[in-house]
């Protein structure tokens, strides 16, 4: 990647495709495990093909050590992981509060990256990063939840924010050598599969489910998991998780806009200076980290 004004363009739009999640989620008449499941089932599908396909694909996945397949299966485990501990999050505690907290997680990513890969961090862009986690919190701020139920909720987001920085973080190492594909679908899969046998012991239904909420699946996978995860899981190549992560803070502005084009919600003030809020943060720590490096 010779030019990081392309990676940041790329990153953005990966961003903006993550932010249809909570859309499609919405449209969806499904438990949250199964729309998990479904998302990274039909991930793994659609990338399948294109390992089958490509000859270095092929002959990576064949060669890989004990541990890329270890480090392989355990990002899909922590993916799942995240997926599992923030849908239920949402049974105690408000969407707003959980998602907010979720979104912590340039904390543990600027923390982790300090200490495991030696990264360093300008004022300015420390300053950056507070400036768009205050933009998210202003947006969901009048939707807080308190009570010990409430609590509860928040802890275990709180957690799914640090499980996926380490999602993000065994992909920065392990995407130094092994390509995109074969990592995704190693990911994927074993995050499907993990999801399934949660599933089962729920005794949740795979089938039965509306024509909407077929196409919601299928909308997460491609959209907001092939078009949006994926291109994350390719930029860590070049890119840190702290930058990423950070990013992705600009998720709540793409659900926010599309929110309002496809569900006819308003965007209030309130919501107006958070996204302001969010857009200065992330200038900020994107110019200032550049500069620093």
């Amino acid at each position: 990647m010779k030019s990081p004004l392309v990676s940041y363009v790329i990153l953005f739009f990966g961003v903006f495709a993550l932010s249809t999640s909570a859309i499609f989620v919405k449209l969806a008449d499904a438990p949250a495990t199964i729309i998990a499941f479904y998302r990274m089932f039909f991930a793994t599908v659609i990338l399948f093909p294109f390992l089958l396909i490509n000859k270095k694909n092929r002959q990576e996945l064949c060669l890989l050590s004990k541990k890329q397949w270890g480090l392989g299966l355990l990002s899909g485990v922590f993916l799942a992981s995240h997926y599992v501990l923030w849908f239920e999050s949402l049974h105690y505690t408000s969407v707003a509060s959980s998602t907010v907290i979720v979104t912590l997680q340039p904390l543990f990513s600027m923390a982790g990256g300090y200490f495991l890969f030696k990264e360093r961090f300008s004022r300015g862009a420390i300053l950056g990063c507070l400036v768009a986690i205050v933009g998210s919190i202003i947006i969901a701020w009048q939707d807080f939840q308190i009570s010990g139920q409430a609590l509860f909720g928040d802890i275990l987001a709180f957690i799914a924010a640090g499980i996926i920085t380490a999602y993000f973080f065994i992909g920065q190492h392990v995407r130094k050598k092994l390509s995109l594909v074969p990592y995704s679908v190693i990911g994927y899969a074993s995050s499907a599969l993990f999801l399934s046998i949660f599933a089962f012991s729920q005794h949740l239904s795979f089938f039965h489910y509306s024509i909407q909420t077929w196409w919601a699946f299928i909308g997460l996978a491609f959209i907001a998991t092939i078009l949006g995860q994926t291109i994350f899981n390719w930029l860590l190549k070049w890119l840190s998780t702290s930058v990423i992560s950070i990013s992705i803070l600009g998720e709540t502005i793409g659900t926010c806009i599309l929110a309002y084009f496809i569900l006819n919600e308003v965007i209030s003030f309130q919501q107006g200076i958070g996204i302001l809020l969010i857009l200065i943060g992330l200038a900020v720590f994107l110019l200032k980290q550049r500069n620093s490096v």
